[in-house]
């Protein structure tokens, strides 16, 4: 009777747990709210203050890893609780675990990583554009400079063709006195 009575509880406990498991946008929610305890923090422990600026910065932050979430987490549900992941670097990072109606973020640490690793991409990113930016530029450079030179190697060739054609015509007007001077 102990046995069923214990079966009975665990599958009830299961149910209310499947029925329990928070959505995506709580997974969101509660990571937004730990984020922005941790910008919270780290203004505080930097002492900037709370003013315009500060608060700008903050809802800058918050935008943008609230667009991050948006377009890169992702739900994986295991019925009696579920956790979000992202994919960073290649590898998956879960962020959070949901279950009971509830969502249970990670330590500030990893947010911390995860913050300064995206920052980092970014950075990356950016070099690479530059990077890519101006290789484009010179070979756009280099490619002016070689039309440069070929337009000027073409009017040296036709310099050199127009006095080609002036020693010819000089050659061929002093054979033409030549024979004028021998007929007489």
């Amino acid at each position: 009777m102990k046995k069923l009575l214990a079966i009975v509880i665990i599958l009830l406990v299961a149910v209310l747990m499947t029925q329990m498991v928070p959505d995506k946008a709580a997974h969101k929610e509660a990571m937004m709210e730990a984020i922005r305890e941790y910008v919270d923090e780290e203004v505080d422990s930097k002492g900037l203050g709370d003013n315009a600026l500060t608060q700008l910065g903050k809802n800058i932050v918050s935008k943008t890893v609230e667009v991050s979430l948006n377009s890169k987490l992702e739900l994986s549900n295991y019925y009696i609780f579920n956790t979000t992941h992202i994919n960073q670097g290649g590898k998956d990072r879960t962020l959070s675990l949901g279950m009971f109606g509830h969502v249970f973020t990670f330590d500030k640490k990893m947010l911390r990583e995860a913050l300064e690793q995206a920052a980092e991409e970014k950075e990356v990113k950016k070099s690479e554009q530059k990077a890519a930016k101006e290789a484009a530029k010179e070979a756009k450079r280099l490619k002016r400079q070689l039309k440069k030179e070929e337009r000027k190697r073409e009017k040296e060739q036709r310099r050199l063709e127009k006095e080609q054609r002036k020693r010819e015509k000089q050659l061929r007007k002093q054979a033409e006195k030549a024979k004028k001077a021998k007929a007489e």
